[in-house]
């Protein structure tokens, strides 16, 4: 295994262990024997099948491209290189994740990742599987690791990854933060600047009256930036009370993992929640 990966999965299980002392990661409010079996599949079939495969493909396809390219940008300055991640992978991303709340068949994919009735380090992966495999920013990763950025996506991963976790989890590290006084001005750039659990949790939010959810917003990963910038944004410093998918049909947990390819009937007509 990569340093890289060993490193984030060492900031996985801590943040899963913070939860296991604090939270009870074993045992979330409202979750299924479902909820485990989608969340196992799903984690294990990113990290071990998808991701590989699409990081791959997207190289493969720029060495197609530019054949003689492969390490082209080796010697690009450091900020540069992270500026190019950002916009292709992160950024990429915040318009994938936006689309997946717009485009009902891309709604399918993606609707797993708030199907739970909890926020919880559990859900980080939870999606269909199909969902990675077609995400731009992890293609536009690959190519550019074959430019020769590999060397800045390893830290640059690891830092996304951190702040992905830690907007996910329930031990909410911001929820202190914002109780000390002089940090309020601090917290104000943090808050617009990266994903905290204050900001996406209004995303994973059940119901949109409660005056904290956000469905249709807040939809950066490393950046919440993105939302400040194209008007997504909402900021409260609350969270939300329930988790979940509101006014939405049952759907199984094979569905999740697998639609298109396993449809249920009762479920075939969704459309993005509001």
């Amino acid at each position: 295994m990569k340093p890289e990966m060993l490193v984030i999965l060492g900031i996985l299980l801590t943040f899963a262990f913070l939860e296991v002392v604090f939270t009870s990661f074993f045992k979330k409010p409202g979750q299924t024997r479902e909820d485990a079996t989608v969340e196992i599949i799903s984690t294990l079939t990113l990290i071990l099948v998808t991701q590989p495969i699409a990081l791959f493909c997207g190289g493969f396809v720029a060495s197609l491209v530019a054949p003689n390219a492969a390490g082209a940008l080796a010697g690009l300055p450091l900020l540069a290189a992270i500026g190019l991640f950002l916009i292709f992978d992160d950024l990429t991303q915040y318009w994938w994740h936006r689309a997946s709340h717009s485009l009902p068949w891309l709604y399918k994919l993606h609707r797993p990742h708030h199907n739970a009735e909890y926020l919880s380090i559990r859900v980080v992966y939870r999606n269909n599987i199909f969902y990675y495999l077609l995400m731009p920013g992890l293609w536009f990763s690959g190519a550019l690791i074959y430019l020769g950025l590999g060397w800045v996506y390893a830290g640059y991963i690891i830092v996304k990854m951190a702040v992905i976790y830690g907007a996910h989890s329930d031990v909410r590290w911001d929820e202190p933060l914002y109780k000390i006084k002089w940090l309020s001005p601090v917290m104000w750039v943090v808050e617009r600047t990266i994903s905290t659990p204050a900001t996406h949790s209004a995303h994973h939010g059940k119901f949109a009256a409660d005056g904290i959810t956000n469905y249709k917003g807040n939809f950066g990963n490393l950046l919440f930036f993105w939302d400040v910038l194209f008007g997504t944004a909402k900021i409260t410093r609350r969270y939300p009370e329930r988790m979940g998918v509101e006014n939405l049909p049952y759907t199984s947990a094979s569905e999740q993992l697998l639609w298109p390819v396993i449809r249920d009937k009762k479920t075939e007509e969704i459309v993005p929640a509001e």
